[in-house]
């Protein structure tokens, strides 16, 4: 198994950015291949990307296709995401999750392991 802890949530102007990170304990990280999602207030959890075991392959979601950046250090058991060019349709608390298929999958129901979530407001 493995424990999945989000931070570097927090309030920003439209046009900003924003640096989440999810670090992994327990179990390697290097094990999953992982992703971000997130949920908005009255709407389903939706993903945003999504990140090999490696690291060289990744996918993202349309909406954030260009804008964000998702990463990871498998020496630091840690995996990022960098929100730029914020908007407000992109306020939601954000969860990082781990897949233990070796595909990288933006489907929510692929992950087993989920983190609390953090919350980013993106304010207009």
């Amino acid at each position: 198994q493995v424990q999945l802890v989000e931070s570097g949530g927090g309030l920003v102007q439209a046009g900003g950015s924003l640096r989440l990170s999810c670090a992994a304990s327990g179990r390697t990280s290097s094990s999953y291949s992982m992703g971000w999602f997130r949920q908005a207030p009255g709407k389903e959890r939706e993903s945003v990307a999504a990140i090999s075991r490696g690291g060289g392959s990744k996918r993202y979601a349309d909406s954030v296709k260009g804008r964000f950046t998702i990463s990871r250090d498998n020496a630091k058991d840690t995996v990022y995401l960098q929100m730029n060019s914020l908007k407000s349709e992109d306020t939601a608390v954000y969860y990082c999750a781990a897949s233990s298929d070796i595909n990288v999958r933006l489907g929510i129901t692929w992950y087993t392991y989920w983190g609390q979530g953090t919350q980013v407001t993106v304010s207009s």
